[in-house]
């Protein structure tokens, strides 16, 4: 019989999430749908040596009946509760204080985050896990204990608490701490998928339905309808395997992949009977533009801040989404605000508040049907936009949005005209800007932590992957700064020494091995396609076994 075996160490407290019967659970999973995996993983890669030869994303030809049938919906928050009205939503880390505030938080939803907000120590994810337990029971505390001795104690006591959303790790993602071993006796890195996804799953789907909510999930990274295919039949695997009705699961995808944004309907059709809708995905949208035509001098990007919502190009994808969610029933949620406002600097947080307001009244406008933010302190002006447009209605499912072309057109999606390419302006503190986040975040995440303020912006996985990658695109193509000084190798060094100068260290912080992940992400002739495959694989997973004696600290096997 199948089984997984633990080879991360145990700690007390583990014992209510590694169970024998939710493992078993997570064991089933593999064998199902671990070869699968292996072939979206693979169908990425030959997609990308497409593009890199010059065969550009497209509308799919032979999926033109799904696109043009125009009797179909997909299920969307139709018996689902707690998904009806999701105007504001807050994502976050799963570390129990953050999940505590984001509770008690006046948002419709709450996205726990296990992806980009998460740094997959392992601690990290079994600890996850085990606060998302707790949340759906209402029995989440925290103790924080000061340096001092003093101590605070934090529990949810909002009365009606957002509807929590669990976003699992992407299909591309390993668990090294867990390993499938099959029949035969081969043995298989988890998927970290797989093993957020089940073990959530597991302990939570019955008492979320019992509770008067469901089991919803948010599916990120994906780059083709076919991954969400392979999502379906995991839903439907997992409904059949626990005795739950069809359609109990709903999933919103974050549509963050520029061949994901080719195929949306085609999305929404395989996950019909499981589909709340799709949602913007900004940076890694963004990144996934990168990353997938590298090679192609035309889609060079300027500073990421020029890159706004409202530049051609992206405009027309969430033009497209919008028009695609609603025109099949599904809810369209737009894009995530990631200030954090600073307080003490009035000026400034009333800069940042006005920003955030303008952009959440210019979704609402455009018939989303609501939105995300990073921070508590924005909920109020998220909602007062989509109150003022919605009112009592719980969404805008009925503005169909005629007045977007019923196709737009793929060259709009891929141009760059007026930001990219030759008109791209990069500036030197763009550049500077974009080395001291990946650092920054660099240094927190191999210590533990996956969501960070810098320079009064919540970075993750997703604003640290875009650092990164225009970093290598500057380089790669020799772009000219603003001060007329060429982007090497040799420049981004200079400044990256220049930047960790200004940087407060500390004995215990790991900037060292921050900046070799930089050097092996950015600098290198090839471009890593996951900064944090890499940093996992070489550096985190490595950490956790020097600090434990041994990756097989605790090892359990079962059957």
């Amino acid at each position: 019989m199948s089984h997984m075996k633990i080879t991360g160490p145990v700690q007390p407290g583990y014992e209510s999430v590694l169970t024998v019967d939710a493992l078993n659970f997570v064991a089933a999973l593999h064998e199902r749908f671990h070869l699968k995996r292996k072939e979206v993983l693979a169908a990425r890669e030959a997609r990308r040596a497409a593009i890199d030869h010059g065969r550009f994303p497209a509308f799919k030809v032979d999926t033109r009946a799904i696109r043009e049938d125009t009797a179909w919906k997909v299920a969307g928050a139709a018996g689902a509760p707690g998904l009806e009205n999701r105007r504001v939503e807050i994502t976050g880390p799963v570390a129990a204080r953050t999940a505590i505030h984001a509770l008690n938080s006046e948002a419709n939803v709450w996205i726990a985050d296990l992806e980009d907000a998460l740094s997959p120590t392992w601690d990290n994810v079994v600890t996850g896990i085990a606060n998302l337990r707790a949340a759906v029971r209402g029995e989440l505390e925290h103790f924080a204990v000061n340096p001092d001795g003093t101590g605070r104690h934090f529990a949810v006591t909002n009365p009606t608490p957002p509807t929590i959303v669990v976003r699992p790790r992407g299909l591309h993602l390993p668990e090294r701490h867990l390993v499938w071993v099959e029949d035969n006796g081969a043995e298989h890195t988890a998927s970290g998928a797989l093993v957020d996804f089940g073990l959530h799953f597991f302990h939570n789907a019955r008492e979320l339905v019992d509770r008067g909510r469901g089991p919803y999930f948010s599916l990120n990274k994906l780059e083709a309808a076919r991954e969400a295919r392979l999502w379906n039949e995991v839903f439907v695997f997992a409904q059949e395997f626990l005795g739950m009705p069809l359609g109990t699961i709903r999933a919103t995808v974050l549509v963050e992949t520029i061949t994901a944004a080719f195929q949306m309907e085609e999305i929404l059709w395989e996950l019909r009977e499981h589909c709340a809708g799709l949602g913007v995905g900004r940076w890694d949208y963004l990144f996934s533009i990168i990353k997938n035509f590298r090679n192609h001098p035309d889609f060079v990007t300027p500073d990421r801040s020029a890159v706004t919502m409202t530049v051609p190009f992206m405009h027309a994808y969430t033009e497209l989404l919008l028009r695609t969610c609603h025109k099949r029933g599904a809810h369209a949620i737009g894009g995530m605000s990631s200030l954090v406002p600073d307080r003490t600097v009035a000026a400034l947080a009333e800069q940042a508040f006005a920003e955030v307001a303008a952009d959440k009244e210019r979704e609402a406008r455009a018939g989303f049907d609501g939105s995300w933010v990073a921070h508590p302190d924005l909920i109020p002006f998220a909602r007062a936009a989509f109150d003022a447009v919605l009112g009592e209605k719980p969404h805008q499912l009925d503005v169909l949005r005629e007045d977007v072309d019923d196709a737009v057109r793929a060259q709009d999606l891929l141009d760059l005209a007026g930001i990219g390419g030759a008109e791209a302006v990069v500036t030197e503190a763009g550049l500077r800007t974009n080395i001291r986040v990946c650092l920054t975040y660099l240094n927190a995440w191999l210590d533990g932590t996956g969501a960070l303020v810098v320079d009064d912006r919540m970075e993750d996985a997703s604003t640290a992957e875009i650092s990164r990658s225009q970093v290598w695109q500057w380089i790669r193509n020799g772009v000219t700064l603003d001060n007329g000084r060429t982007v090497t190798r040799t420049l981004v060094e200079r400044f990256m020494a220049e930047e960790l100068a200004l940087i407060e260290r500390h004995p215990a912080d790991h900037y060292c091995d921050a900046v070799e992940v930089f050097r092996q992400s950015t600098l290198e002739d090839d471009l890593p396609d996951f900064l944090t495959t890499l940093a996992y694989e070489r550096y985190l997973v490595d950490r956790a076994a020097r600090r434990a004696g041994s990756m097989g600290l605790g090892a359990l096997l079962v059957a």
